[in-house]
């Protein structure tokens, strides 16, 4: 395949939208060192803004504790003690303070001596996912914890800050016990007891999973009068619990055995063949299938879904605070370069539509649903529990420093193999990004390549010409660590070994020039990406 760059290529600025916010683990991973860190790491290295958690109000956290809870015997429930501190919330923050990062604070989940029912979410740390049983009372500790953030990194701070309510409230069993109307109620009274203390304090919702209940929810804030300064949703090109839905009275929320159902999961046959020795990945990895290897997705559902949303937020920023390309945790792909494909075509693709965006997550320092001990168990992580860059973290790497504008190249990301093209501030360099993404390969499975050329018009040879690949050989730590024998206790020096084995860069690359032309020709086998940097010899606009 061949793609000509022209001279006269008009640019735009680059938005590079998923240096806004990046997702983690729950709230009270950010006080342990290796956590701190790597998300230090993500800041340095790949530019990313913020960091968005759950569960700041869990029960792990201590933000509420009654006698019962702290003296768990008959009668102690009847006794009103309670002490309501933020102490360790102060502490994460802190923490992501001290990284160079701000909090994108996710206002979630329910203490579980102020809720209504005592629903435990289906999370391997067991959140209470209730709303309030007494809405004053919720608005007090909102108010409380507020002047907490205010006194504690003082306003000019923490007016830059985002605060969203709860996460996901449309899924009942994980996330949220009540109706759409229990959860627009609740963003109301929480919303208004933010603005209450600080009126310029950016609040937003619905904090929904596939890009649902916008249209509704913008509604809902305009009839009750309930403030809201942006939209924020979710969406992932593998996610089995719905389309993009576009209806306002869409209020259907799933439960555990709906999702269940839409992986396709044959229960007859979930357990067997399975012995304890095989250990539990390969058993979750049966009751959470990756439908990216077997379903017809759309490439571009990121894009799609945004453009929609924009629509319906009425004029307000747009913010997907979690996407990603898979939605299943554990899955195999998760380690390699097919993520890395899909999430920078989709970064690019979606680019018009967001406001800013969070890719989901940071680190495989993570426990939602198990802390598996095995180094590459498919976790949704840019870096592994040790900090071994997966392929997506050097993608994002190269393509935050590709340049601060992007030439408008129509059709150029429309088929499996395509390309897109950004310059520097100065025109000095220009950068090609080349990728064959299908979704449907898991990366390594399939060797067939495809010859790519890229055509540059110059106006004089360039002053070199540079190739950096991410492919089965190069930016690979899965099989960096295969070779190793797959070790489970990783030493610091394994670790070092398999960065260093697996670590990319660019080399000088073979090219043709002649009569205004510059010719690089590379192969791509399926979900490769190729950056091509070339410096130009004299200034020039590309």
């Amino acid at each position: 395949m061949k793609f000509t760059i022209p001279a006269n290529a008009p640019a735009k600025p680059f938005h590079k939208h998923w240096q806004f916010c990046v997702g983690s683990g729950h709230a009270a991973m950010a006080m342990r060192t290796d956590y701190c860190e790597q998300l230090k790491q993500i800041h340095d290295e790949l530019g990313i803004e913020r960091v968005r958690f759950h569960g700041i109000f869990s029960d792990d956290m201590h933000t509420y504790d009654t006698m019962s809870t702290v003296m768990p015997m008959p009668g102690s429930e009847q006794v009103p003690f309670y002490e309501n501190s933020f102490r360790l919330p102060g502490l994460v923050y802190d923490n992501v303070l001290k990284a160079g990062m701000k909090p994108f604070v996710e206002l979630s989940f329910m203490p579980s001596p102020m809720a209504k029912r005592p629903t435990r979410g289906t999370f391997y740390w067991k959140p209470c996912i209730a709303p309030p049983k007494d809405e004053a009372q919720w608005q007090a500790y909102i108010q409380k914890f507020v002047r907490f953030l205010l006194n504690r990194y003082g306003k000019e701070e923490v007016e830059t800050w985002f605060f969203e309510v709860w996460n996901e409230p449309d899924l009942k069993t994980p996330f949220f016990d009540g109706t759409q109307e229990d959860y627009f109620r609740l963003y109301e009274i929480t919303a208004k007891a933010v603005k209450a203390v600080d009126d310029k304090l950016k609040v937003g919702g619905p904090a929904t999973s596939n890009s649902k209940w916008v249209a509704a929810f913008v509604d809902y804030c305009k009839a009750h009068d309930a403030p809201v300064d942006f939209i924020t949703t979710h969406q992932y090109a593998g996610d089995p619990i719905s389309e993009v839905c576009d209806q306002k009275d869409a209020d259907h929320m799933k439960d555990t055995a709906e999702i269940q159902a839409e992986y396709k999961v044959d229960f007859a046959q979930l357990f067997a063949g399975l012995k304890p020795e095989d250990g539990l990945l390969p058993m979750f990895r049966r009751t959470m299938p990756d439908n990216t290897e077997t379903d017809d997705l759309n490439r571009d559902l990121l894009r799609d879904a945004a453009e929609q949303v924009q629509k319906q937020a009425d004029g307000l920023p747009v913010y997907y605070t979690e996407w990603n390309g898979c939605a299943t945790f554990g899955a195999p792909g998760n380690d390699t370069r097919k993520v890395a494909a899909y999430d920078v075509r989709a970064a690019l693709s979606a680019e018009d539509f967001i406001d800013g965006s969070s890719i989901w997550c940071f680190s495989d320092i993570f426990e939602e649903i198990h802390p598996f001990p095995e180094e590459f168990h498919g976790g949704y992580g840019l870096v592994t529990q040790h900090g071994i860059p997966k392929p997506i973290f050097h993608a994002l790497r190269l393509l935050g420093q590709a340049g601060d504008k992007r030439l408008e190249l129509p059709g150029a990301l429309d088929g499996e193999v395509s390309v897109a093209a950004f310059r520097d501030a100065a025109d000095t360099q220009l950068t090609v990004l080349a990728t064959k993404q299908n979704l449907h390969h898991f990366a390594g499975q399939s060797t067939q390549a495809t010859p790519v050329e890229i055509e540059v018009e110059l106006d004089a040879k360039p002053q070199s010409v540079q190739l950096c690949r991410i492919d089965e050989e190069h930016g690979n730590p899965l099989k960096c660590w295969q070779a190793m024998g797959e070790p489970e206790d990783m030493t610091p020096a394994q670790v070092q070994q398999v960065i260093d084995e697996s670590a990319v860069d660019y080399a000088p690359a073979p090219y043709e020039y002649a009569d205004g032309k510059l010719t690089v020709k590379t192969e791509l086998v399926t979900n490769d990406l190729a950056f091509i940097r070339i410096v130009k010899a004299i200034p020039h606009k590309f």
